[in-house]
Protein backbone atom coordinates (compact mmCIF):
# COMPACT_ATOMS: atom_id res chain seq x y z
CA UNK A 1 0.00 0.00 0.00
CA UNK A 2 1.29 3.58 -1.02
CA UNK A 3 1.14 5.96 1.99
CA UNK A 4 -0.34 8.91 -0.43
CA UNK A 5 -1.16 11.64 2.31
CA UNK A 6 -3.23 14.62 0.67
CA UNK A 7 -3.30 17.64 2.37
CA UNK A 8 -6.86 18.83 2.71
CA UNK A 9 -6.80 22.73 1.32
CA UNK A 10 -10.36 24.99 1.87
CA UNK A 11 -11.18 27.12 -1.12
CA UNK A 12 -10.26 29.71 0.87
CA UNK A 13 -8.22 31.50 3.23
CA UNK A 14 -8.51 31.90 7.10
CA UNK A 15 -9.65 35.86 6.03
CA UNK A 16 -11.75 35.41 3.88
CA UNK A 17 -14.17 33.54 6.10
CA UNK A 18 -13.69 35.77 9.05
CA UNK A 19 -14.71 38.42 6.28
CA UNK A 20 -17.75 36.39 5.31
CA UNK A 21 -18.97 35.98 9.03
CA UNK A 22 -18.96 39.71 9.32
CA UNK A 23 -21.15 40.37 6.19
CA UNK A 24 -23.46 37.81 7.31
CA UNK A 25 -23.70 39.64 10.76
CA UNK A 26 -24.05 42.84 9.21
CA UNK A 27 -26.43 41.62 7.32
CA UNK A 28 -28.58 40.34 10.32
CA UNK A 29 -28.06 43.52 12.11
CA UNK A 30 -29.66 45.15 9.34
CA UNK A 31 -33.04 42.42 9.23
CA UNK A 32 -33.02 43.62 13.10
CA UNK A 33 -33.15 47.43 12.81
CA UNK A 34 -36.00 46.50 9.90
CA UNK A 35 -37.92 44.77 12.39
CA UNK A 36 -40.29 45.76 14.43
CA UNK A 37 -43.44 49.20 14.11
CA UNK A 38 -46.05 47.10 13.92
CA UNK A 39 -49.81 47.88 15.56
CA UNK A 40 -50.60 45.88 18.01
CA UNK A 41 -54.77 46.68 17.40
CA UNK A 42 -55.06 46.21 13.56
CA UNK A 43 -57.72 49.07 13.71
CA UNK A 44 -54.84 51.91 14.50
CA UNK A 45 -52.48 52.44 11.69
CA UNK A 46 -48.86 53.22 12.84
CA UNK A 47 -46.64 55.56 11.15
CA UNK A 48 -43.32 54.07 12.75
CA UNK A 49 -43.17 51.48 9.95
CA UNK A 50 -42.44 54.72 7.74
CA UNK A 51 -39.51 56.07 9.65
CA UNK A 52 -35.62 56.52 8.78
CA UNK A 53 -34.28 53.29 10.41
CA UNK A 54 -36.76 51.30 8.88
CA UNK A 55 -37.12 52.85 5.18
CA UNK A 56 -33.27 54.12 4.78
CA UNK A 57 -30.76 52.59 7.29
CA UNK A 58 -31.91 48.90 7.22
CA UNK A 59 -32.20 48.41 3.95
CA UNK A 60 -28.37 50.20 2.95
CA UNK A 61 -26.86 47.94 6.21
CA UNK A 62 -28.61 44.88 4.10
CA UNK A 63 -26.79 46.27 1.33
CA UNK A 64 -23.46 46.92 2.75
CA UNK A 65 -23.60 43.01 4.01
CA UNK A 66 -24.15 42.16 0.85
CA UNK A 67 -21.08 43.61 -0.48
CA UNK A 68 -19.15 42.50 2.29
CA UNK A 69 -20.08 38.72 1.34
CA UNK A 70 -19.13 39.28 -2.15
CA UNK A 71 -16.21 41.13 -1.48
CA UNK A 72 -15.09 38.10 0.66
CA UNK A 73 -15.69 35.86 -2.15
CA UNK A 74 -14.27 37.64 -4.75
CA UNK A 75 -10.74 38.25 -2.44
CA UNK A 76 -8.12 36.57 -4.37
CA UNK A 77 -5.82 33.90 -1.44
CA UNK A 78 -1.87 35.14 -0.82
CA UNK A 79 -0.22 32.34 -2.62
Amino acid sequence: MKNNEQKSEFLFDKINYKILLIGIAVIAIGFILMSGGGSDNPKVFNDAIFNFRRIRLAPTVVLIGFGITIYSIFKSPKK
